[in-house]
C-alpha cells in the first residue's frame, strides 16, 4: 500500500470536466435538434491549456507520476459487467485501490470489496479527467483508461509537455484553441479560458490537421461546397445506393461552365462526378448548419455549425471529414463578432435564414493542436485518447471498445 499512500494526495481537489464534413454515416444527415444546453463561462476552470502555467503543471505531474512508477504503478482492474452501488466483488479491491492511488478516491475510503458510494464518485471524476461519460458506470472504454499502465501514462505526460512548452508563448489577447484529441474548443482571453465547447473532429482516416490559422469572417447560411474527396468518397456511392439522394438533399451539381445539370447526365457508376462542382443549397439540411467560420489555411478546413447535434452526446466524437464543428455555435460567433455584434444581432441573423457575412474587425488566432496529456495548477491531470496514434506509444483506441 506504499504506493497508495504515496499517490492519494496527488489531486488536491477535482474540477468538473465541462463539456464537429458531411456525406460520412447516415446519423450525420439525420433532423437535427436543438441540444438545449448553453457553452457557459468556465467557472473554477478559467486556465487556459497553452500557458506556461500548464508547463509547470505537466512538469509537477511528471515528478507524481514518476512516484507512482517507482513505487510499482497501480493495480490491473478485472472487468466486471455493469457494477451498481452495493455490489460487491473481488474485482472492486483492485478497483478502489487503483482509484486511491491517482488520488480520485481518498484513502480513508479504503480498499475492500464494496462499490458504494464513495468509489461511485471517484469512478464519475476518473471518467471525467479521461474524457468518458462521467456517469459512474463502468463500462469497456472506462476499464481500459483504468487499465493503461502508470509507465505508459508517465511518457504520455512527457510527450505532451513537449508539446505545450512549445506553444506557451504569448498567442494573442484573444485566440482560440481546439485540441483535438479531447474534441474541444477554448475561446481565451487576456490568458483565461472564458469559454469551452465541445466539438466533433476528424475521424482517425480523415484526421482533422494540426494546424494555425487566423479566423477572418463568419457567414450565416452558408452554401456548401462538396470537397472533391467527398464527392469520390461518399457522394458516388451515396448516389448508387440512392438516386434521389441529391435532391432530398437540395445539392445541386454544375459543369466547368457554371451550367446546372440533373443527376440522370451524370454517370454515377464511373468517375465522371468528380468532373462536377456539387453545391449544397443553404437550410436546415446543410452539412455546416448555419453557420461557418472561415479561417483561411492550406488544408481547406473551418469550423462550422451542425445539423446532426445528437452526435455532441457522444463520448467519442470522431465522425467528420477533416472539418471542426461547434456545439453551441452562436455563443462563440457572439465572442468573435462581440466588439461588431450584439448578441441580438447574431441571434437575430441566424433566424432571418438568409445568406449573411459578418468580417472581423481584427483577424482572431485559432490553433487546432494535439494534446493527449494535460494538467491545471489545481491540481487535476488530464488524458485523453490518443485518436491518431500521434503518441506513437501502442495504447488501444477507446473506439475500439464497445459502449
Amino acid at each position: 500500500m506504499a504506493a497508495t499512500a504515496a499517490a492519494a494526495a496527488l489531486l488536491p481537489r477535482f474540477a468538473q470536466a465541462q463539456n464537429i464534413d458531411m456525406l460520412n454515416q447516415g446519423a450525420e444527415w439525420a433532423p437535427g435538434f436543438d441540444s438545449g444546453s448553453r457553452a457557459a463561462p468556465v467557472a473554477g476552470s478559467r486556465y487556459a491549456m497553452l500557458t506556461q502555467s500548464t508547463v509547470q503543471s505537466l512538469e509537477q505531474a511528471i515528478q507524481n507520476y514518476s512516484i507512482i512508477v517507482r513505487q510499482g504503478g497501480w493495480p490491473q482492474v478485472p472487468y466486471v459487467e455493469r457494477l451498481r452501488v452495493g455490489s460487491r466483488h473481488s474485482a472492486i479491491a483492485p478497483l478502489r485501490h487503483r482509484l486511491i492511488v491517482t488520488g480520485d478516491l481518498n484513502q480513508a475510503a479504503g480498499v475492500h470489496d464494496v462499490y458504494d458510494s464513495y468509489a461511485e464518485t471517484a469512478v464519475r471524476r476518473f471518467q471525467a479527467r479521461n474524457g468518458l461519460t462521467p456517469d459512474g458506470v463502468l463500462r469497456e472504454s472506462t476499464f481500459a483508461a483504468l487499465n493503461v499502465p502508470a509507465e505508459v501514462r508517465l511518457r504520455q505526460l512527457e510527450t505532451n509537455v513537449v508539446r505545450v512548452r512549445s506553444m506557451a508563448g504569448f498567442l494573442g489577447d484573444r485566440y482560440v484553441v481546439v485540441n483535438l484529441p479531447a474534441a474541444q474548443l477554448e475561446a481565451v482571453q487576456n490568458g483565461n479560458a472564458v469559454l469551452r465547447h465541445t466539438t466533433i473532429v476528424g475521424k482517425p482516416d480523415r484526421a482533422s490537421p494540426i494546424l494555425q490559422a487566423k479566423i477572418v469572417e463568419v457567414n450565416f447560411h452558408p452554401f456548401w461546397t462538396v470537397p472533391a474527396s467527398i464527392v469520390r468518397k461518399d457522394l458516388i456511392p451515396k448516389m448508387q445506393q440512392e438516386p434521389d439522394y441529391l435532391y432530398k438533399n437540395r445539392i445541386r451539381i454544375y459543369d466547368q461552365r457554371g451550367r446546372e445539370l440533373a443527376s440522370n447526365q451524370v454517370d454515377w457508376f464511373s468517375n465522371d462526378a468528380t468532373n462536377y462542382m456539387f453545391r449544397q443549397d443553404p437550410g436546415e439540411q446543410n452539412s455546416m448548419g448555419t453557420i461557418r467560420v472561415n479561417m483561411p489555411n492550406q488544408h481547406a478546413v473551418y469550423m462550422h455549425d451542425t445539423p446532426s447535434k445528437n452526435l455532441f452526446g457522444e463520448e467519442l466524437r470522431f465522425h467528420s471529414s477533416g472539418c471542426v464543428r461547434i456545439q453551441n455555435i452562436r455563443d462563440f460567433v457572439a465572442w468573435l463578432l462581440r466588439d461588431q455584434w450584439s448578441r441580438e444581432q447574431v441571434d437575430y441573423a441566424i433566424a432571418a435564414g438568409e445568406r449573411a457575412d459578418a468580417k472581423l474587425s481584427r483577424a482572431l488566432p485559432v490553433y487546432w493542436v494535439y494534446i493527449t496529456a494535460w494538467a491545471n495548477p489545481d491540481g487535476v491531470v488530464q488524458f485523453r485518447d490518443d485518436v491518431y496514434g500521434h503518441d506513437g506509444l501502442g495504447i488501444r483506441p477507446m473506439a475500439s471498445y464497445r459502449s
